[in-house]
């Protein structure tokens, strides 16, 4: 199975470059499988239905989310009646939507991808790592299903590489998103799970994390509330991880990063 997960989208540049490329990346790399962050998709905060819609229907299998789920109300009586969208499995339970969803192939084949979200620096949710083990108990990799993705949300690089070597081998990539900086360092651990500890942004990376500048810097040298952030509006970079895995046992053959567009040096997967 060929999967392609993209990092947080932010803001409209994102979503147009995610939206204007996606078709011809999925041609090209003859993709089965595209999952894509997409918490900062509406004006940098949340996710609207409309948006999440047009991702859905152009290319886009699975929307994950994180700590912004819910800046954007009207997502929260939406999702329970789309399951491609997904919020983090650690949430408490009642919480709107669900945690994971199994994406079936057009050939049949099955992918589970999985939304989870780390407690170090982040909300004190459930604990992922619990969480993680449970729901894997009942999808076992290249038996149930033929791959699982996960999402990993999360602030603190040791908390990411903590479950992906707690995955390893269950798994067939484990991808950590939240801080919009692309990593150098995906790889394929011992027991064949593809890692990295953050796929970076889809967005101007002329920016603060994808916002703008000015406001950013303000806050940070004044120390006081100002004008609400606002997403960069130059050109944007697609940012994320291919992996392509073997059928039988689910797990990693080979892992590259994928750069387009924008400021960043530009990466596409050659296999």
């Amino acid at each position: 199975m060929r999967l392609l997960f993209l990092g947080d989208i932010v803001g409209r540049t994102g979503r147009e470059a995610v939206l204007s490329r996606l078709p011809d990346l999925r041609s090209r790399l003859a993709l089965d499988l595209v999952v894509v962050n997409a918490e900062n998709a509406s004006h940098g905060f949340g996710l609207s239905p409309a948006i999440a819609t047009s991702l859905l229907q152009n290319g886009v299998d699975v929307l994950t989310l994180g700590n912004h789920a819910w800046d954007r109300r009207d997502l929260i009586g939406h999702i329970d009646s789309e399951p491609r969208i997904i919020r983090p499995l650690n949430y408490p339970p009642g919480t709107p939507g669900q945690g994971s969803v199994v994406a079936e192939l057009t050939d049949g084949r099955k992918a589970l991808v999985v939304n989870v979200m780390g407690r170090l620096f982040m909300d004190p949710l459930d604990d992922p790592f619990r969480c993680m083990n449970e729901l894997l108990a009942r999808h076992r990799l290249g038996t149930t299903v033929q791959a699982v993705v996960v999402d990993i949300h999360a602030e603190a690089t040791s908390e990411k590489w903590a479950l992906a070597h707690m995955l390893d081998g269950r798994a067939s990539l484990v991808v950590g998103t939240h801080t919009h900086t692309p990593t150098a360092d995906h790889r394929i651990l011992a027991a064949g799970t593809a890692f990295q500890t953050d796929a970076g942004m889809c967005g101007d990376y002329d920016s603060v994390i994808g916002m703008t500048k000015e406001a950013a810097i303000a806050r940070l040298v004044r120390k006081l509330p100002g004008e609400r952030l606002q997403p960069a509006e130059g050109e944007a970079t697609i940012c994320g991880i291919m992996v392509e895995t073997d059928d039988r046992t689910g797990l990693a053959l080979r892992v590259a990063p994928l750069r387009q567009g924008g400021l960043l040096a530009q990466t596409l997967p050659d296999f």
